[in-house]
């Protein structure tokens, strides 16, 4: 039998299990019992059962591990010199996402895995115990096969982005690229991906393109998403809820109709304040959402051009700050509603039976992740119960 583990003086702990008290499911004291990766057992301290051994966590707080739904880590290169310019506004003559591109495409597969390998690290660090993945920078048929290949023995969660922008060897004939991504290399990536998505925006993708793709990859087994709404208005989160999709990310922009469709549809609306924070954009409106029965994810959108951050404590920090949400309502859009805009329910709380992926807060509360912001507060990540810095 696999041995137990006792976490013990948590001063408090978050399971969001609704059999707790509050949307969090706060436990006071608690203990949490860890056996064959997965909780075992929750509640208060003085009632714990014995285990084979213990931790003794020092009254500090422990919340699930983040659930980062939305990132775009398969890449090489950054743009860090477009990024000074944006935040100076100063002219930048460069190619923005064709940077990437060029430079994906130019480096190895050992290059791209040590890239991903250090952001996934780095997330790790962080407190985020699951990532999403996506392809979309590569924009051919042999780079994004090969991208999602490398980025599935990282994580479960991959995301075939090939309807990320057109390629500039296509921009002529931007059918014809949408054919390229429904055949052969759709083809080619639903063997390394669950997901498929698809950028719903003015200068990539229109409503018909995007349900062509959308439709296709889930023929070829794929499960959809969408990126929709994010630089204005526009018809993508209709169609998310149309063709009730797990999630549809950004969000920024949206009409009365389109928040009754979320609400209706029971699509994740996934924001991603990082973006608004790197490109001085309108944040998205989180509390409309949330008042009108919105399912609310957070994540990072952690990508080399509009937002190169992987903190996911930032996105709960801006989202308390910027959009309206309780320092509560934050916490459980980046566990329990990342979760479900991952279609996951191992993941996210710490009710019995979900995987044992914590964090261990250097604080007393989860209300620091918001009051201390940019504060290094993670002091240890548990992945499947095991202490990944100890």
């Amino acid at each position: 039998m696999e041995t137990s583990l006792v976490l013990t003086g948590i001063g408090e702990l978050c399971t969001n299990d609704p059999r707790h008290d509050g949307l969090l499911g706060v436990v006071r004291d608690a203990a949490l019992v860890v056996q064959g990766g997965t909780v075992a057992w929750t509640g208060p301290a003085h009632e714990a059962p014995a285990a084979d051994a213990a931790y003794d966590v020092g009254g500090r707080a422990v919340v699930p591990g983040f659930v980062d739904s939305h990132s775009h880590l398969m890449f090489a290169g950054d743009r860090a010199e477009e990024f000074a310019a944006r935040m100076t506004g100063t002219s930048y003559s460069a190619g923005g996402i064709r940077t990437t591109v060029a430079a994906t495409r130019a480096a190895t597969d050992e290059q791209l895995a040590a890239n991903l390998a250090r952001l996934v690290d780095e997330m790790r660090r962080q407190g985020t115990t699951t990532v999403e993945v996506k392809s979309g920078y590569g924009l051919t048929v042999h780079d994004e096969a090969r991208c999602l290949a490398i980025a599935s023995q990282a994580t479960a969660e991959t995301t075939f982005l090939g309807a990320h922008v057109v390629p500039p060897e296509l921009a002529h004939d931007p059918a014809a690229y949408v054919d390229l991504v429904t055949g052969p290399m759709l083809e080619a990536c639903a063997p390394h991906a669950r997901w498929v998505d698809v950028f719903c925006e003015r200068g990539a993708f229109d409503v018909d393109q995007a349900r062509t793709v959308l439709r296709a990859g889930e023929a070829a087994g794929l499960q959809g998403r969408m990126h929709a709404n994010q630089l204005g208005p526009g018809p993508g989160v209709q169609l998310a809820c149309e063709l009730a999709l797990t999630a549809v990310d950004h969000c920024t922009y949206l009409s009365d109709a389109d928040v009754d469709a979320l609400a209706a549809s029971g699509t994740t609306a996934t924001l991603l304040p990082g973006v608004e924070f790197s490109t001085r954009s309108p944040y998205p409106d989180a509390r409309r959402l949330l008042d009108a029965g919105c399912h609310v994810a957070l994540a990072s959108d952690c990508n080399p051009g509009s937002c190169y951050t992987s903190s996911v404590p930032l996105c709960v920090a801006l989202s308390v700050r910027e959009m309206g949400m309780s320092p509560a309502e934050a916490l459980f859009a980046a566990t329990k509603g990342g979760a479900r805009a991952l279609a996951r329910d191992d993941v996210g709380h710490l009710a019995v039976g979900a995987a044992a992926d914590l964090v261990v807060l250097e604080a007393p509360s989860y209300l620091h992740l918001a009051y201390r912001p940019g504060v290094p507060l993670v002091r240890e990540t548990f992945l499947r119960g095991r202490a990944l810095s100890r």
